[in-house]
Formats: C-alpha cells, structure tokens, sequence
C-alpha cells in the first residue's frame, strides 16, 4: 500500500487505464476467439458429417462390395485430409479399407442406422498425442441392390484448425499487450498535460505563508471543475486574510487596553516607593491599583466571553421574556447614571419574546450604557421594541454630538472605539457592542446600527428570530 501510495496521480490513473484496457481486451479477445473455435468446430462436423453422406449415396447408387474390395484405393482418395480417417467394413466383420495414417483409435460412438440422417450429437471427439482434436463419427449404408449393409467410419483431425487457433491466440494476446502499452503510455501523456493545473495550485499554494497571505490561485483559464475549486480556495483565503487581519488587530488593541492600566499601576507604585510614605497614602495607591486590576478583570471576563461566543454554539435555556417590563427595568436602573448627564428615558414597548434572560439582559445593557456614554446631554433614549412572525425588535435610539465620529461599518469591531476617544483612558474597554453582536450570533439573529443624519440620532437594532423562523 505504501509503495501505491508514493506513486503521482497520473502514474496511478495511467497504470488503472492500461489495466481496464488490457481486461476489456483480454475479455473481447477471449469471446472472439471462443467463437472463432466454435464456428471451426462446427464447420469440421458439418464437412465430416456431408462427406459420410455422400459416401453412404455413393455406396448405395453405384457400386457391390466386390467392387469396392477390388478397387480400394479409388475411395482412399475421396477424403481431402491426408491425415483424416477412413474405415470401411461389412458388419461384424475386418475393415477391408482402412486409411489411419496416424493409427488413432475410434473413441466409443454409437452407429447411425441406415435409415437415419447424422446429426452433430452422432459425432464424439477424442485427441491425438500432441493435443489436436479429432471428430469420430459412425454409420450404416446400404450397398447397392445387393442389400449389404457397409459400416462406415470416419475421422476429422483439426490439425490446421489448430494451427489457425493457436496464431490467432498468439495475436489476441499480442493485441493485449499493445493495446495496454499504448493506453498506459497516451493516458499518461494525457493526464500529464491535464494535470498542469494542478501542479500550478501546488506552486501558488507552496508560496502561501503567514506573511504572504494575499496570494491568490486566480486560475481563470482552468478547466471549470478546478475553476470551481480554485474560486473556493481563494473566498477561504479571504477569509483567512482578513481573520488572520483581524486576529493581529485584535492583538495590538489587546496590549494597547492593557498596557495603559499596567503603566498606571507601575507609575503609581514607583512614585510611592521613592520615599516613605503614610498609611493612608500606601491604601491610596493599593485602591488605585485595585480598581486597575479590577478593569483588567473584566476585560479578561469579556474577552473570555467572546472566544466562547466564537465557537457559535446555539445559546440554550431560552424563556420567555416581557419586553415591556425588562425594559422598564433596565430604563430604571440606569436612570441615576443617565440624570448624570441629564438624560432621560422613553419605553414605548410591547408583547413578548424568546431569548435567554440573562444574556437578552447584557445586550440591552451594553446598548443603554452606549447610548449615555456617548449620547448628547439632556436628550432622551427611546428604548422600542416591535413583533413580526419572522423576527422581534428591540431598539435603542438616542441623539450624539454631531462632532462624534461614527462609523458604522467597524462600530461593533473589538477594541473600537471612535479615534478621537480611541486616545483618551475611559472606563470603556471598546468590547461592548462586540459582546452585542456576538450575542446575537448566539440567538441566531443580527445587531445593526443605522445613523439619521437629520435628526442627529443612532438606531442600535437587535433583531431575535421570530416565531416561524425558530420553528
């Protein structure tokens, strides 16, 4: 199997190729020469068989035994094979002529009665000792008027039947061999050439490395089955690329967030430690230093949370959720933060809808807590929610600055945050509206934001599969 297995695909396509050939061949061979040995086998019994008969009409037409016994050597002539058998004898008597050149024995073989045609079941068969076939048949004739019955036994022996079986096999198998040579040889040379695009997606493959990403098959004029492919192979590299993009962007935002709480913790503890200092300063520096780590927590938390989400695992215990009063519930709990900046909120909501408590609860509070940290001052958050047979909505619409940068295209984007804040320490670690959406793929439904120019407003859209689609 090993030494199968090292072989190239058109060593192993070529090779199958001769093999089907060399077995159609052989087979097709093998029934041709079947037939062209059945179709001499019959041609002999028949000549056999006519020439018995003309020698029982000629006997009965023309001549007594006293004729035949006096002039024997005119029917030791009659027979065209000098090879072939000849035997003439009253009944219970000696032959008185006998031609056996190759004194061959007469099998055992019934006598066809006078009256009685010969038929082919008459003949038997028996072999020389160099393996040639001889056809024995027996019969009765009725001399002349004299009613003397002559028994009559004749022989065939197929020895240039045999010698245009043996040249034919020696062709068939001839044939055979060529026709395997000549189909390995025309396969291999074919799939060679057939095969070049494929060595030429070894080599773009072979020049794909981590730091070369953006190669790309591009095989337009490959055969449509391997342009299939090839197109397959690039939308994956795509995607490859823009992971392995995202993945390295990931990296730099994740030393960036945690490398501003480490450099505080540091500065903070250095500058304590340049002189002596009192108690209550060292617990100063420790809460400090406490409240850094517990923002590095919780970035730890949700960047957990979302390599979990990334697995895509349908969310599981979903309830059933009344939107009209979470909603107030959320609007309540966040109202002392939002009177803060003199925000107000709106619930116009109702009906219920299926999701998981908890997680529902985090989505529409990462929303909200968007919603006050970057929403104008004094305006109000409308919390919304709307029912269709496909899909529940819940919105989240509130007025911004119109000096905020918003864009929509990597706002749900890890580690995003807009550029002018992007470089100011806040308390937002740029990780909750990417815990919103992945959430969502959880609930097998969509998070979208739509920006309303005139009104200076952000619509946050959840949208949780409805009725019919989770059926």
């Amino acid at each position: 199997m090993s030494f199968w297995n090292n072989w190239e695909l058109r060593y192993r396509v070529a090779g199958l190729f001769g093999l089907v050939a060399c077995l159609v061949v052989s087979g097709l061979g093998f029934y041709l020469y079947v037939s062209v040995k059945q179709a001499m086998e019959t041609r002999v019994d028949y000549a056999l068989i006519g020439r018995v008969e003309h020698f029982r009409n000629l006997f009965h037409a023309l001549y007594d035994i006293k004729q035949m016994e006096e002039r024997p050597e005119l029917f030791e002539s009659m027979l065209g094979n000098e090879q072939d058998v000849r035997m003439f004898k009253r009944v219970d008597e000696a032959p008185f002529i006998v031609v056996n050149p190759g004194n061959l024995l007469p099998p055992s073989m019934p006598v066809v009665p006078v009256d009685k045609a010969i038929g082919i079941n008459s003949l038997r068969t028996s072999t020389t000792t160099d393996g040639v076939k001889v056809r024995w048949v027996t019969a009765l004739a009725m001399l002349g008027t004299s009613q003397d019955r002559i028994e009559i036994t004749a022989a065939y022996v197929m020895t240039q039947e045999s010698r245009m079986l043996s040249a034919y096999l020696y062709r068939v198998i001839a044939a055979v061999v060529l026709t395997a040579l000549l189909t390995t040889a025309l396969a291999f040379i074919i799939l060679s050439r057939g095969l070049r695009p494929i060595k030429h997606m070894r080599d773009k493959a072979a020049e794909i490395t981590p730091t070369k990403l953006s190669v790309r098959f591009g095989m337009t004029d490959a055969p449509p089955e391997l342009r299939s492919l090839t197109a397959a192979f690039d939308a994956m590299l795509d995607r490859l690329e823009k992971g392995y993009q995202h993945l390295n962007q990931f990296s730099a935002d994740l030393a960036h967030e945690v490398r501003t709480p480490v450099n505080i913790m540091m500065g903070q503890s250095q500058v304590a430690l340049q002189q002596a200092r009192s108690p209550a300063e060292y617990e100063q520096v420790l809460e400090s230093n406490v409240e850094e780590l517990s923002r590095m927590a919780r970035i730890i938390e949700n960047i957990l949370f979302l390599a979990n989400a990334d697995q895509e695992n349908p969310v599981a215990d979903q309830v059933e959720i009344d939107v009209p009063t979470e909603l107030e519930k959320i609007a309540e709990y966040f109202e002392p933060l939002a009177a803060e900046k003199n925000m107000s909120f709106e619930v116009t909501a109702s009906g219920k809808m299926f999701a998981n408590l908890i997680m529902w609860r985090r989505t529409v509070n990462n929303l909200v807590l968007n919603a006050i940290r970057y929403g104008k001052p004094g305006t109000t958050i409308q919390l919304t929610s709307a029912h269709t047979a496909v899909a529940d909505t819940i919105s989240v619409v509130n007025q911004y600055d119109a000096s905020t940068p918003i864009d929509t295209d990597r706002i749900f984007d890890r580690f995003y945050r807009g550029d002018e804040s992007r470089s100011v320490y806040t308390e937002s670690n740029g990780l909750g509206l990417s815990i919103v959406r992945a959430i969502m793929r959880l609930h097998r439904g969509t998070a979208s934001v739509a920006h309303l120019g005139e009104e200076n407003a952000v619509v946050f859209t959840l949208e949780f599969p409805g009725k019919t689609i989770r059926r």
